[in-house]
């Protein structure tokens, strides 16, 4: 019944969407009848774009770089410019979410707060 589960966490809606298939044996299906006729089917790029469109929410794990650089910004009262950009970085890679600079103090803290709660499991 087509490849076998990888293992690998899903990325987002398409790479679940692959898995249901994959299990149901409807992937097979689709790849053997696309096969017999020599036409991609366009599931990869499908399933790339879904990925793309619905991400995990799933955070992504710190680098040491960025525990570093959070360590102080859990204490501070006030967040200097090129601070806000560093955190907006690693926000972004870190929870897969386009965000840009903000004058909006309670946004600025939700990422900080966010960024706080996954510092806070490398200390559990």
């Amino acid at each position: 019944m087509g490849k076998k589960d990888s293992g690998k966490p899903s990325r987002g809606l398409g790479d679940k969407l692959e898995k249901v298939f994959q299990k149901t044996g409807i992937k097979y299906v689709v790849d053997t009848t696309f096969d017999a006729l020599g036409v991609d089917c366009g599931c990869e790029a499908r399933k790339e774009k879904l990925n793309k469109m619905f991400p995990s929410k799933k955070p992504e794990c710190l680098t040491k770089d960025e525990y570093d650089f959070l360590t102080p910004m859990f204490d501070k009262t006030s967040i200097k410019p090129h601070e806000q950009a560093g955190i907006n970085t690693i926000y972004k890679r870190v929870f897969n979410e386009k965000v840009k600079a903000t004058s909006c103090a309670p946004c600025l803290s939700d990422r900080i707060n966010k960024l706080h709660a996954v510092y806070d499991a490398y200390e559990a």
